[in-house]
């Protein structure tokens, strides 16, 4: 019989030999591939210490044609590995639903083109923030007025946009026109321009009457746009409630800060054509089972065998005999 000194060796190395499997090679584990975690990482105007809380939202420069006006962008990589980031201006302009939206690299004549950093590329090390330090040139012959960029910084497929808030010193005009003002179902489209030189936050008006009085009464409200010089934009209002037959006018007005303000109507009519489509066809029906019946009791009334529904007097045959047994009459009396 085994010894219990024996058994128990036994056991101890068959331990050792499954715990030796189970538990991966150094060096195998080193040569094996594992995806590459993801890079994350933001960019800010610069702010005193670590952290965004207290940060600025976008950049603010104001300065006379000809200045050299300055600032920093921060660059955090929050992440395990090194990320490289490419940067550059870009100029400013509203999307088709009014959102923020940048030119592309060579599309520039503004801020874009005035704009540059310390450096085209920049790398920083894993949780790890750079600051790169920018300028703008204001050209002598800029205009008064802001004049919207943003500083673009992309990694791989990552773009983000830091905007730059340009004003260049001088007079300022805030100038809004609402225009095309359609109604079409149940929302009324509109289009907002901005004539003026300076950034523009509308507010919103609107109001409808029909034959029989009030339709619609919405109070001045801010838009979710900013507006920005040159720019026009393509804006809806929903109206959920709109009447099912009736002859409207609607009627927008549109304002902002700076004293600029601006009105447009447009008329509407509203017909339920499903139902008048139906009772066009109904009626359309009635006339033709009507017609039907008529010439249906007229042919039932014609006597047999009389074509055209009545006598038409004798034939030319007949009025010829007629006319010789007159004469023949005649002669016997005379």
């Amino acid at each position: 019989m085994p010894s219990s000194t024996g058994h128990a060796a036994r056991l101890a190395l068959a331990v050792l030999l499954f715990t030796l499997a189970m538990t991966p090679v150094a060096g195998a584990a080193a040569r094996t591939p594992t995806p590459a975690s993801t890079t994350s990482w933001t960019a800010q105007p610069v702010v005193s210490g670590f952290g965004t809380d207290g940060g600025r939202p976008y950049f603010y420069l104001e300065g006379a044609p000809g200045t050299v006006l300055q600032d920093r962008l921060s660059v955090t990589n929050s992440g395990r590995a090194p990320v490289t980031v490419r940067l550059r201006g870009a100029d400013a302009y509203n999307a088709e639903d009014g959102g923020f939206a940048v030119r592309g690299g060579k599309g520039s004549t503004g801020t874009g083109a005035w704009l540059r950093t310390a450096a085209a590329e920049v790398t920083v090390p894993a949780r790890t923030r750079a600051d790169v330090p920018f300028s703008v040139t204001v050209p002598m012959t800029a205009t008064p007025g802001d004049h919207p960029g943003a500083i673009v910084v992309q990694s791989g497929d990552r773009s983000v946009g830091v905007r730059v808030q340009l004003r260049v010193g001088g007079p300022t005009l805030a100038a809004l026109t609402v225009e095309d003002v359609t109604v079409s179902g149940r929302t009324i489209h509109y289009t907002l321009v901005n004539r003026g030189n300076a950034v523009l936050t509308p507010r919103l008006a609107v109001a409808a009457d029909g034959v029989f009085g009030t339709l619609l009464r919405r109070e001045a409200r801010t838009l979710p746009v900013e507006l920005l010089p040159g720019q026009r934009v393509r804006l809806s209002e929903p109206w959920r409630d709109a009447p099912a037959l009736d002859s409207v006018t609607v009627r927008l007005r549109v304002t902002a800060a700076g004293g600029a303000h601006s009105e447009a109507t447009a008329r509407a009519v509203f017909v339920p054509w499903a139902p008048v489509t139906g009772g066009a066809l109904l009626l359309l029906a009635a006339v033709a089972a009507g017609a039907y019946a008529y010439r249906l009791r007229r042919s039932r009334r014609r006597p047999a065998g009389d074509g055209d529904g009545g006598w038409s007097g004798p034939s030319s045959g007949d009025q010829q005999h007629f006319g010789r047994r007159h004469l023949v009459k005649a002669g016997a009396e005379s």
